[in-house]
């Protein structure tokens, strides 16, 4: 066993559409120092392929996987991929693993490249999903968002959105209209250039702030409110416009929060009838619960669709502030189903009927399912 492995090793996901200008960040972050002892899986996918000469100098840390799409034909080797860092860190070949970075093919839905850090048996315990580091190209940004799903998706998922070429762009309007636009689809990202130092920073955007060395939960949560941030009503004068947003309107975040502690079963019954009536439909969730049994340390939750990671606990509550807070990123969710359903388990709203015991006793029928 190598003493200097430390697990959970932290995983960021770097995705963004065709063009988008993940190669170059790339590069520019395997050229910083603050990178040392970061392996990086590259994906390929027809002509859209990482700099070989870069992949030459770099042969020790870049990790290549054959052509094909990361979210489906090779799904099963980026499993293999990160069963074998974890295989060479405990052998020795590898002295240290500090950080790892998938790249995704610009067309890839990066749900699935999610799911395969968070829900493999094999991998939950030696590495957590730090991040998602969405790219998008300020030039073709909003035509690439009207034309693909997936981009949106991309950007619904991020902790983080890089706005490239920026330059480029002369009409100030534009490119505060797009701003506008990423911030609606997903109000929970931050948004930020490329430019500066410190590139290596962009990674940084999990749980924990590198910096203090403590859990930093509002950043981590983002600035998703409790108002509504569906899409589905747009005031746009131009049907056309209207239609080419449609992707948007299918994109949803919202909060859930609870006033005091949670028994755990409630929380365990409340996430089990989510993820099997919702998890097809829910891209993200995250959250932070003060719990009954043990309420000076917060529980952390994260989890892709389906799959949750294995629930964490701080040590302590970072600041004043206690209570549940999950923060939900959907496509076509059910949000007043799930804002019910959350209310029946934490609230048990009085029903005026014979069955009510029944009833309290049935958080389906409370959701009106």
């Amino acid at each position: 066993m190598n003493p200097q492995a430390v697990f959970p090793i932290p995983v960021s996901v770097l995705t963004g559409f065709l063009g988008a200008g993940k190669t170059t960040l790339l590069n520019r972050l395997l050229k910083d120092p603050e990178l040392v002892d970061t392996a990086v899986i590259i994906n390929e996918f027809g002509d859209v392929a990482i700099d070989h000469l870069l992949v030459e100098k770099a042969s020790d840390g870049v990790i290549e996987l054959s052509d094909g799409c990361l979210c489906c034909t090779v799904r099963g080797e980026l499993v293999d991929t990160l069963a074998d860092l974890v295989d060479r860190l405990q052998t020795g070949r590898i002295n240290r693993l500090a950080r790892v970075v998938i790249e995704t093919t610009g067309l890839a839905d990066p749900v699935p490249v999610l799911q395969s850090i968070m829900g493999h048996p094999a991998l939950i315990h030696a590495f957590r999903l730090d991040g998602v580091i969405t790219v998008v190209d300020a030039v073709n940004g909003s035509a690439t968002l009207d034309a693909h799903v997936e981009a949106v998706k991309q950007v619904a998922v991020a902790d983080r959105i890089v706005l490239t070429k920026a330059d480029l762009v002369d009409d100030a309007e534009w490119l505060e209209a797009l701003k506008v636009r990423l911030a609606r689809i997903n109000p929970g990202a931050e948004i930020r250039a490329v430019e500066g130092a410190g590139v290596a920073r962009l990674l940084q955007c999990g749980l924990y702030d590198p910096a203090t060395k403590t859990a930093d939960v509002r950043r981590w949560l983002g600035a998703v409110d409790d108002h509504d941030h569906h899409h589905h009503d747009h005031d746009h004068d131009d049907h056309h416009h209207e239609h080419a947003h449609h992707h948007d309107a299918r994109i949803g975040s919202f909060s859930l929060t609870h006033d005091g502690a949670l028994p755990f079963s409630t929380l365990e019954m409340f996430l089990d009838l989510l993820l099997s009536t919702q998890g097809d439909k829910l891209l993200r969730i995250k959250g932070i619960v003060e719990l009954m049994e043990d309420p000076a340390r917060p529980l952390v939750i994260h989890g892709v669709q389906k799959m949750l990671h294995p629930p964490a606990r701080l040590p302590a509550w970072p600041d004043a502030v206690r209570g549940t807070r999950l923060v939900l990123i959907g496509i076509d969710l059910q949000q007043d189903y799930v804002q019910r359903l959350f209310a029946a388990f934490v609230n048990k709203p009085a029903i005026d009927t014979p069955d009510r015991q029944a009833m309290e006793n049935n958080p389906l029928a409370i959701a009106g399912l």
